[in-house]
C-alpha cells in the first residue's frame, strides 16, 4: 500500500491511502526471488541502453532513489510494454545484484497519466517536477513526504473527472503551482528557507530582502549580499508552504521571479543543487 499525503497549515504532510489506477491491466509475475524486493516507484527518467534495454531513474516510496535496468524492455514483445516511460507510477519487483543497478523483474501500473502526455504545458510541468526530485532527492533513504508530494503533483496535472486540474497554462498561474511544489519539496528535503525572521540576526521586523547564502529573509541591516524581496513574494512563500498544493496562492509575475530566485539560490548554497527554470 502507498501513502498519500496532503499539506496542512503547518506544512506537514499527513498520511492517507492512495488509490490505485485500475484502468491499466496489471501484469502478473511470480513472487520475488531471494535478493529481490517490492516497492512502489515513479519513473523520473528512462534512458535507452544498448540494443534492447532501458536504464531507469526511479523514486520509491520505501527506498528513495533507485537506479535500475530493465533488460529487453525495448523489444517489440517485451512483457513490460510501455509502462517504463517517465511519469508512470508502478508497483515493481527489483533484484539487487552485485552491480550498481538493480534489475527490474516485474512492473504493474498504478497510474499511467495518459492524458498528461497529450497536454504540452502539463507534460513540461511534469518533466520539471520529476527533474527537481531527481536533482534534490538523491538519497537512498526513503522520504515518504517527498514521494507523496510528487504523486500529488503528477496527479494534479491529470485529475479525476469533475476535479479542477492544477493551472498548468503558461504564465503566472502555472509558475505559481510549480514554485509552490518546489518550496514544499525543499521542505521535505530539509532545505526550507527561513521566512519568519532575519536569517542572519533573528530580527522579525523590517524583512525587506532575501539571502540564499544566509538561507532566508533578511532585514535592512543585513541585506548586503542579498536581493530585494517584495512583501507579495514573501507572503507567497509563507502561504505556499501552509496551503495544499492544489490551493497554491497567486502573485504577479515580477514577485514570482523573486520567489524563483530565492528558492534557486537557497538550494544552490545549501543543497549544492541547481534546478531548471520553474516555468
Amino acid at each position: 500500500m502507498a501513502y498519500l499525503r496532503s499539506q496542512n497549515r503547518s506544512g506537514a504532510i499527513p498520511a492517507g491511502p492512495v488509490p490505485a489506477d485500475s484502468s491499466d491491466p496489471q501484469v502478473i509475475f511470480p513472487g520475488p526471488m531471494p535478493g529481490s524486493y517490492k516497492t512502489e516507484a515513479i519513473v523520473l527518467r528512462s534512458i535507452r541502453y544498448g540494443e534492447a534495454d532501458r536504464v531507469l531513474h526511479l523514486y520509491s516510496a520505501t527506498r528513495g532513489r533507485i537506479n535500475a535496468i530493465a533488460k529487453g524492455s525495448r523489444r517489440p514483445k517485451s512483457r513490460f510494454g510501455g509502462r517504463l516511460e517517465p511519469y508512470f507510477r508502478l508497483d515493481l519487483v527489483l533484484h539487487e545484484g552485485r552491480g550498481e543497478l538493480a534489475t527490474v523483474t516485474s512492473a504493474a501500473t498504478v497510474a499511467a497519466h495518459p492524458e498528461l502526455r497529450s497536454n504540452g504545458p502539463a507534460l513540461m510541468a511534469a518533466a520539471r517536477g520529476c527533474d527537481a526530485v531527481l536533482r534534490l532527492c538523491d538519497s537512498e533513504e526513503p522520504n515518504p513526504p517527498a514521494y507523496n508530494l510528487l504523486c500529488r503533483y503528477l496527479d494534479g496535472q491529470e485529475p479525476p473527472s469533475g476535479v479542477s486540474p492544477f493551472p498548468v497554462v503558461d504564465g503566472a498561474a502555472g509558475q505559481a503551482t510549480a514554485l509552490a511544489f518546489r518550496l514544499k519539496l525543499a521542505l521535505t528535503a530539509g532545505f526550507s528557507p527561513e521566512l519568519s525572521s532575519c536569517a542572519r540576526c533573528g530580527e522579525s521586523d523590517g524583512l525587506v530582502g532575501f539571502s540564499g547564502a544566509a538561507g532566508g529573509v533578511v532585514c535592512a541591516a543585513c541585506e548586503r549580499g542579498g536581493f530585494e524581496l517584495s512583501p507579495a513574494a514573501h507572503r507567497f512563500m509563507v502561504e505556499a508552504l501552509g496551503q495544499p498544493l492544489a490551493a497554491a496562492p497567486s502573485a504577479p509575475e515580477r514577485d514570482l521571479r523573486q520567489v524563483d530566485r530565492a528558492i534557486s539560490e537557497t538550494l544552490e548554497h545549501h543543497a549544492h543543487v541547481r534546478l531548471r527554470a520553474a516555468a
